[in-house]
């Protein structure tokens, strides 16, 4: 049996620049030091720095399996040290992801966003890194249904053999710690039920039910669950598998030509367009947005990352941004109010309880 590879992504805001835009260079640099040092040392097979917004993101290969103390340690030190250099340079936010004072044995549940996979390399094996910010771990559901679930976006459920058994999903209820598990397509009606709720119940895992393979693991991570208050945006990411059994890479990127909506935005507070953009558009900008997405395609061989390539600054997907943009017009327009602005429930920075206080005694009952 091949030596099984383990794909770990792992996601943190130590810094923005300016504002929530982006990255700085030397935030970048500091976390690529950080991990040529551990491929040095052995602890990982390879590893790319990247970014979306002002999310840094680490994709590592590495042999010691998924929720590894070592690795995660590996990521909370780069975080940690970019966070210094981003207080060095006054950048804006320096270190909100990080939730506690020092390293815990695992990065989930201290701030940093966490998707990993392990398997046995495949002949091929081309695997896509999705990489969102200025929205929540909900955004996936969408694309992740279509990808697995929709013929009409996957031939290959009709036509391919190896997919037309379909897929088994893990959704997780986020409000109340629980998960259950979806046989589909028969059960994709009541799956549909959950999942059209993206702000409580989140797909996190996919695997193929005739070969077993994982197929998806995206990043579950709530903050405002975790800290047990509001303390930011949820930013995910997300792992496919894509091809010889599995959806075709065209098949895995084709839901994005259509932006759907998504909360997160300015403050984390109102609905925007999922704009799907390269690494180099990923600078959200107008009302700290809109919500953007990163699609980078990797091949591993041996455990090396073979690649990127930005799929989305494909020119194919100009008239999803431009659509976005559209879209972006109109829900501007809205302002404070529904559905632009989240229920005030859900809204992560509000002033709500202050404003119900302060005028709890001006409330009369109405006979």
């Amino acid at each position: 049996m091949a030596e099984k590879i383990t794909l770990s992504v792992i996601k943190a805001d130590v810094g923005g620049f300016v504002g929530h835009s982006s990255v700085h260079p030397a935030l970048l640099a500091r976390a690529a030091s950080c991990m040529a040092q551990a491929k040095e040392n052995g602890l990982l097979v390879d590893a790319h720095v990247t970014h979306v917004g002002d999310d840094i993101n680490l994709v590592m290969t590495h042999r010691r399996g998924v929720d590894d103390d070592s690795i995660h340690k590996l990521s909370w030190d780069t975080f940690v040290s970019c966070t210094e250099e981003a207080r060095r340079l006054k950048l804006y936010g320096a270190g909100q992801d990080l939730l506690a004072d020092a390293f815990s044995g695992n990065v989930k549940g201290m701030g940093p966003g966490v998707a990993e996979m392990e398997f046995a390399e495949r002949t091929s094996e081309p695997v896509i890194v999705f990489m969102a910010d200025k929205t929540s771990p909900g955004a996936w559901n969408l694309p992740l249904y279509k990808i697995f679930a929709d013929p009409f976006n996957t031939a290959g459920l009709v036509i391919d053999p190896r997919v037309h058994a379909g897929f088994r999903f893990e959704v997780l209820d986020l409000r109340d710690h629980k998960r259950i598990i979806f046989n589909c397509p028969e059960e994709l009606y009541d799956m549909l039920v959950f999942i059209g709720a993206p702000g409580r119940y989140c797909i996190r895992t996919i695997w193929a039910r005739e070969s077993g393979m994982i197929a998806a693991a995206s990043s579950t991570q709530r903050l405002s669950h975790i800290a047990g208050k509001y303390v930011g945006k949820d930013d995910p990411v997300l792992i496919v598998r894509c091809q010889s059994g599995l959806p075709a890479v065209g098949e895995v990127l084709e839901p994005f030509s259509r932006p759907h909506l998504v909360a997160g935005w300015m403050r984390g507070s109102h609905h925007g367009p999922l704009m799907p953009c390269s690494v180099e558009g990923a600078t959200p900008s107008r009302f700290d947005g809109p919500p953007r997405v990163v699609g980078l395609g990797f091949q591993l061989a041996q455990g090396k990352l073979i690649g990127p390539q930005d799929f989305f600054a494909d020119v194919a997907f100009d008239r999803a941004r431009q659509l976005a943009n559209e879209v972006a017009d109109y829900l501007r327009s809205m302002g404070p109010f529904e559905p632009h602005r989240l229920p005030l429930e859900d809204m992560e920075y509000t002033t709500l309880p202050e404003v119900t206080k302060r005028l709890a005694g001006r409330f009369e009952d109405v006979k």
